[in-house]
């Protein structure tokens, strides 16, 4: 299963409809192209491994590290233009790997829609299904979910053997409730289904985290 990080990840700018989910902090447009992250952050994604749909293990010899990652560090010296994005974007490097509950202790605490979605992608891998559901209504339309259809779609185009992910292949918009239970369903299911699952996963978390990461420290 290929689960390296893509840099070349853009976010598809949201639509006019969908503007009164997001705040409109939240809305601001972000440039295009790969996004150079500042080392702290490479060291903690270039090669990590693939997550698991559900808690995994959390990564003991990454603990030091995360615990240390201040904003300052991960700014790699920009500035800071958002520090709520600045703190979702160490709730997305505890989560990765795999350290659920302090991933948690910040996402709880971050009041938007981009908060809200790191808190449902914990819930939906701890796993808690009806717990996520909950935070992904609280998301409303997130900016990402256009670039993330679009990536489930590819994937599920490529991926054999999966007849209950036949309707990622569709052209809809993202629906993240649909995933939740394709995720539970991938918990007792096929390794292929279970394999997509988590391939889709991946592209989310480096979807979101790039968007974060754009909005804490854009120009």
């Amino acid at each position: 299963m290929d689960c390296r990080f893509s840099r070349s990840a853009k976010i598809a700018p949201i639509s006019p409809d969908a503007a009164d989910t997001t705040s409109h902090k939240e809305n601001a447009p972000m440039p295009s192209g790969p996004t150079t992250y500042a080392p702290a952050v490479d060291r903690l994604i270039d090669g990590a491994k693939c997550n698991d749909l559900g808690p995994g293990r959390p990564d003991a010899h990454r603990r030091a590290e995360l615990a240390a990652l201040s904003i300052d560090e991960i700014s790699g010296g920009r500035a800071v233009s958002d520090r709520e994005m600045a703190a979702a974007c160490i709730s997305g490097l505890w989560l990765r790997h795999d350290f659920l509950d302090e991933s948690h202790r910040i996402s709880q605490d971050i009041q938007s829609p981009t908060g809200s979605y790191w808190h449902g992608i914990m819930h939906r891998r701890e796993p808690d299904y009806s717990n996520a559901k909950y935070w992904f209504r609280r998301v409303g339309r997130h900016p990402v979910f256009d670039t993330l259809v679009d990536e489930a779609r590819r994937l599920a185009n490529q991926s054999d053997g999966t007849p209950e992910a036949a309707f990622l292949g569709e052209r809809a918009p993202w629906d993240p409730f649909a995933f939740v239970d394709l995720c539970q369903k991938a918990s007792g299911g096929s390794a292929e289904l279970r394999a997509l699952c988590a391939q889709i996963q991946q592209r989310e978390w480096e979807l979101l985290f790039d968007y974060c990461y754009r909005h804490a420290f854009a120009a």
